[in-house]
């Protein structure tokens, strides 16, 4: 980056998280201070059950610099970042957590990783700190997300990353029920680089986040974004065609040789088991694909808004809605 200091946007979708966004404030505060002229923080609640609503409307008042939205229900953290994305006012958009896991304080190591030929950057974690059964889902989810992206640099993909607000222009008519950041980005840009953060253990609430829904992510990225899946099906097919076609030759060929049939009920069984199974396989993959389209024909919203904090220029504190750098050094 240049040595002049960019205006920031910082997104954070929040789902059941009343205890740790006061504390992701208050340490997001001194560091967007220190790199940003101009920056705001927005916390989408995606259908929280706890008070978190309550705490971001609290944060909000409180802080200018804080925009609250509040869906209509529980869309998905992919849903309501890209809610937060369409929402973000300045040049540059980092997105993170809202539990800690991402520190604040490393926001710096992704402003300074941004040069001019990059457009996005990944900040993968050094050390994860999930247990055993998160991180063989989360690898899970890479290697669908790779296949998804097509590009090397998804399985450092994540969701604490910076990009340039532009990109968004690349997916702004998207509006399917199943989202994935990354492969939208995808979209718009090629020019993907990463730095490695500091990854920190959650110490406020517990993790929304199961080994069943990171493989159901990495199923809807795979059969959303990707046809890879339907060119697997086709190439089973033909692989158990070209099996079939072996067999037949094998029993034509012993006939007329030894002038006998193949013994044998099990062999028989066999083989109607395995091309039943493939078939089986093929059609569940197709369906996956038919499920989406039907969904999508349904014209199901990506996300829905029921409320936002008000506006801090309509305060009667008078908080502007952004600190710029003169008001700080005031």
């Amino acid at each position: 980056m240049t040595s002049t200091r960019p205006d920031v946007s910082v997104v954070v979708p929040a789902y059941n998280s009343e205890l740790s966004l006061p504390e992701l404030v208050r340490r997001l505060q001194p560091v967007l201070d220190a790199a940003a002229t101009e920056y705001e923080l927005i916390l989408v609640d995606d259908g929280s059950r706890d008070g978190t609503w309550r705490v971001i409307g609290d944060l909000s008042r409180d802080h200018g610099w804080v925009k609250g939205v509040h869906l209509m229900r529980n869309y998905g953290q992919h849903n309501a970042v890209l809610c937060g994305i369409r929402l973000a006012r300045y040049e540059l958009i980092v997105t993170m957590d809202d539990d800690l896991q991402h520190p604040p304080e490393e926001i710096p190591k992704l402003l300074e990783k941004l040069t001019p030929d990059k457009d996005v950057v990944y900040g993968p974690p050094a050390h994860e700190t999930h247990g055993l059964w998160r991180d063989v889902a989360s690898q899970v989810t890479k290697i669908a997300l790779q296949s998804a992206m097509g590009a090397p640099i998804a399985r450092k993909a994540g969701p604490f990353r910076l990009f340039r607000t532009r990109m968004r222009d690349a997916f702004a008519g998207y509006d399917g029920p199943y989202v994935s950041i990354d492969v939208l980005l995808t979209w718009g840009t090629t020019r993907f680089d990463a730095v490695q953060v500091r990854h920190e253990a959650r110490t406020l609430g517990t993790s929304n986040y199961t080994f069943r829904k990171l493989v159901v992510h990495a199923l809807n990225m795979v059969t959303g974004f990707s046809t890879w899946p339907l060119q697997l099906a086709s190439l089973i097919g033909l692989f158990f065609t070209v099996v079939g076609i072996a067999a037949l030759l094998f029993v034509a060929i012993r006939y007329l040789i030894l002038g006998g049939v193949v013994p044998g009920f099990s062999f028989l069984a066999s083989m109607i088991a395995i091309f039943s199974g493939a078939q089986l396989f093929s059609l569940g993959i197709i369906g996956e694909y038919l499920a989406r389209m039907h969904a999508r024909s349904m014209q199901h919203p990506t996300y829905s808004v029921r409320e936002m904090t008000q506006p801090a220029q309509a305060r009667v504190d008078g908080e502007p809605a952004v600190r710029t750098a003169r008001q700080r050094q005031d």
